[in-house]
């Protein structure tokens, strides 16, 4: 089997599993008991925390453990509405969000919040100016991912940053759900960020598992009030198996980074140098260093997406449609529908997406497979071609 949608999901790495299975046994006490079996589960939690913190350049009491990337998201931009809603009722994102942040402003406009979708230019990148000009005095948050999910484009985090360096009352918050360990901490962890948002199972941890980072002297409201845990932040009992397993995992991650984005890279560029001797396949994710390392997206007109990927499954290879969680509503690419791609390409348009495990054999692997399938497809595409001429 060769595994290329790991934006939708990775696999658990098998120590990761070990940890869990580990902590799971002996540290099975719930964290907010007083008596000894809680405090031990407890010195666990914090020190799962400090790891998190420490690999991301951050402080322990600036990291709060989520459910994951879509509870991250929703708890930034909800929690900082209803926090700061008396200073303002502006929020600033872009056309080609996740759906866990565009569904979020949305729901917020029907509560009477005012959003504004920045656009994008026809390569999927947002301009900065544009955010400059959209900034009015009511503006309390700017949310903007750093890797797209569907083309792989990196967004001029540094500009937006720049522009908002004369807001400091707004709320800056980055989607790094995709960014993590991919070469781009600095972006992350830009100084003028606030607020950031992680998932576990997009780098071999546990699903169900995620964290945001805040910055100290920022303050969101509580999308989960109960038992005050997270420092009153988001209350839950913790998952502490969960969580020492997604540090482990982080861990891991982060080890040899450079090393394991050039192997990324190298497979990314083995695909891409075979797709590009077709003239007819459009590409979406170019050789340049704006998109991310791991994600080449791409289509070939004439064949809806989910055709290539079933194609592709027969033999033996993985991919996906250009979003996992739309991929099963048949629709078009919303990110290629905000670059003004015309409908019948965007709908052809398939994603492969790596992990530092993915090998030059399997991208040989699967470029053997392209050609194939393109032979298969020829009379289809030609049909489709000329009915559009027509």
């Amino acid at each position: 089997m060769i595994y290329f949608d790991n934006s939708a999901t990775t696999k658990i790495d098998p120590a990761v599993l070990a940890t869990y299975d580990a902590i799971s046994n002996d540290y099975f006490g719930n964290p907010s008991s007083l008596h000894a079996v809680g405090t031990k589960a407890n010195d666990m939690l914090q020190a799962s925390r400090s790891q998190i913190a420490q690999l991301i350049g951050a402080e322990p009491d600036e990291i709060f453990f989520t459910s994951g990337g879509t509870e991250g998201d929703n708890w930034i931009i909800k929690g900082t509405a209803i926090e700061k809603r008396e200073f303002g009722n502006h929020l600033i994102t872009t056309a080609i969000e996740h759906p866990a942040v565009i569904n979020t402003m949305k729901q917020l406009e029907k509560l009477g919040f005012r959003v504004t979708y920045l656009p994008v230019d026809k390569n999927g990148f947002i301009d900065p100016q544009m955010l400059a000009n959209a900034i009015t005095d009511q503006t309390i948050l700017v949310s903007t991912m750093v890797v797209n999910n569907e083309i792989g484009a990196i967004q001029p985090i540094h500009e937006v940053a720049k522009v908002l360096a004369d807001y400091p009352t707004i709320h800056f918050h980055v989607d790094a759900v995709q960014a993590v360990g991919k070469g781009l901490h600095d972006l992350i962890r830009d100084p003028r960020v606030d607020f950031a948002t992680f998932s576990g199972h997009k780098f071999h941890a546990p699903r169900g598992t995620g964290f945001i980072y805040a910055k100290r002297g920022r303050k969101i409201a509580p999308l989960l009030t109960g038992g005050g845990q997270e420092s009153d932040w988001r209350s839950g009992t913790e998952n502490t198996p969960a969580i020492g397993a997604m540090a482990k995992a982080l861990r891991l991650l982060l080890t040899n980074e450079d090393a394991n984005v050039a192997q990324q890279a190298a497979v990314r560029k083995r695909i891409l140098n075979h797709l590009q001797q077709y003239p007819d396949v459009t590409i979406f994710s170019p050789a340049t260093n704006q998109f991310a390392p791991h994600i080449l997206c791409f289509a070939l007109p004439g064949v809806r997406g989910e055709t290539i990927v079933h194609a592709f499954e027969d033999h033996d290879i993985y991919i996906s449609t250009t979003s996992a969680c739309s991929s099963k509503k048949g629709t078009e690419s919303s990110t290629l529908k905000a670059m003004q791609v015309p409908e019948r390409i965007a709908t052809s348009a398939v994603r492969v997406s790596l992990d530092e495990h993915n090998t030059l054999a399997e991208a040989d692997e699967f470029n053997r497979v392209f050609d194939i399938l393109y032979k298969k497809f020829a009379k289809l595409r030609t049909t489709v071609t000329a009915a559009h001429s027509a």
